[in-house]
């Protein structure tokens, strides 16, 4: 079987309980550090406990998909003519790191992050082994930071209980220091799904739940860097034609965090974060990149022969430039003039939005067009 979870939801005592469960010598290996030889002494081992004693073996390899297409063909054979039992362990998608042959062997069994309740189970536990009591605030704080990985949070408590000194309960503050000050775990699903509520927050127009995003993923040790280009990205992605000046906010925030760094880049991403949120909307910059790039695909048309280049020599004998119509010459700084491939037509590219900025600029910008009597 492959037990596929995150850190700290019970994998290795999983499967050690299976093992037991069913009187089976378990054969641990960590493919992080094991290589073919590792793996040949410990089929050896299997087969000679299987053929002395009659007792089978669990052969419990950690970090699976560590392993590399040969390291993984080599457990094969073992597993199927049933030398072995075969436990593997991963925290990654074993349908793109593991052998499809091995996965077709194996059971998959999916693991969650554990539950609040079990890891209030597991901290009550803590507190008996260690004789130490925690506050109510800071067993909060301790179950909310390490979001489901029981490793995370007896590892913490441990720390945090050392830290009493004189005290005779864990306090917050310990709790805290315990953590460097990170009362926040950030696996790395955690770290995709907290940037995409960021995002939608911003998108979504709502500055709390912005701010919110931002200052938890700071405070769970994110990159500023990586804030900043989220932010640069969204401001043309999301925001775009309807508040022009949000890019140059955005990208003024990005060079700020370069030049002031932490602690103090934290306002100026809340400051953008906010002014984003606050922003009317418009996607309009995104659907014509994708509108775009699909009429190119559609149709890979000639540039019309009045838009080529006409400097060289060569170009007035082919009529490159002819019949072009130069807008500074018209009163109205406009040209009516075919501008697009053949395939593609005025109007299918740019969809304009009824928000902020834009709806200003595109009126303005018809008016100009349908001046002196168009």
């Amino acid at each position: 079987m492959i037990l596929w979870g995150p850190a700290g939801s019970g994998k290795t005592t999983l499967a050690r309980l299976i093992a037991e469960g069913a009187g089976y010598h378990v054969e641990a290996v960590s493919a992080v550090s094991a290589g073919v030889k590792d793996i040949r002494a410990a089929l050896e081992s299997a087969r000679d406990r299987l053929g002395l004693e009659g007792r089978r073996t669990v052969l419990f390899i950690d970090e699976v998909h560590r392993f590399n297409k040969s390291q993984q063909d080599l457990l094969l054979p073992a597993t199927e003519h049933g030398e072995v039992v075969l436990i593997g362990a991963t925290t990654e998608n074993p349908y793109f790191e593991v052998n499809a042959a091995l996965m077709s062997r194996c059971t998959l069994w999916r693991l969650h992050p554990l539950s609040r309740a079990a890891l209030e189970s597991v901290l009550e536990r803590a507190e008996e082994t260690l004789g130490v009591p925690f506050a109510a605030d800071a067993r909060d704080a301790l179950i909310d930071a390490t979001e489901g990985d029981a490793r995370a949070l007896l590892t913490s408590a441990e720390t945090a209980a050392l830290l009493r000194a004189e005290e005779s309960e864990v306090t917050l503050e310990m709790v805290s220091r315990a953590r460097d000050g990170r009362l926040f775990h950030q696996g790395p699903d955690s770290h995709y799904d907290q940037t995409s509520a960021l995002i939608k927050s911003i998108r979504g127009s709502d500055p709390d739940a912005a701010v919110y995003w931002l200052v938890r993923l700071l405070e769970a040790g994110e990159s500023p860097r990586f804030l900043a280009r989220r932010l640069v990205i969204l401001a043309s992605e999301d925001v775009g034609l309807a508040d022009p000046q949000a890019l140059l906010l955005a990208e003024a925030a990005a060079r700020a965090v370069e030049f002031v760094g932490l602690p103090e880049a934290r306002l100026t991403l809340t400051h953008a974060a906010l002014a984003l949120a606050l922003a009317p909307k418009s996607n309009s910059a995104t659907m014509a990149l994708g509108a775009a790039l699909s009429a190119l695909r559609r149709a890979n048309g000639e540039v019309p022969s009045h838009l080529r280049d006409a400097h060289y020599r060569a170009a007035a004998d082919l009529g490159h430039g002819q019949g072009y119509q130069y807008p500074h010459d018209d009163p109205r700084g406009y040209v009516e003039q075919r501008y697009l491939p053949e395939g593609v037509e005025p109007g299918e590219i740019y969809q304009p939005s009824e928000h902020g900025s834009e709806r200003r600029v595109v009126e303005n910008w018809r008016e100009r067009r349908s001046s002196h009597g168009e």
